[in-house]
């Protein structure tokens, strides 16, 4: 399993997240597809100086791209929606 700043990818940062992190106080990453949720609660607590209360994970299936006649697809890969203790914020979703 990877390291802790090796397990949270990126932010995922899109209308849809940007309207759960409005409404319900969810923030949503991509992680790495090894990393299951103690790890994933464990790499925001440590990294964002959070207190996390729940995880939830998905694998968003691999599409199909077209360019022109060539077809390819795109990776498959894992998102998790962090919600956080009342209170708590992450800075990179802030402004």
């Amino acid at each position: 399993m990877p390291e802790l700043h090796h397990t949270i990818v990126a932010p995922v940062v899109t209308e849809k997240s940007s309207a759960a992190y409005g409404a319900r106080k969810e923030y949503a990453f991509r992680v790495h597809p090894d990393a299951t949720k103690p790890q994933i609660r464990a790499a925001i607590e440590s990294l964002f100086k959070v207190s996390v209360t729940a995880v939830r994970t998905m694998v968003v299936r691999a599409k199909r791209r077209t360019y022109g006649r060539y077809v390819g697809r795109r990776p498959s890969w894992k998102k998790a929606i962090v919600t956080l203790k009342e209170g708590d914020t992450i800075a990179v979703f802030e402004g």
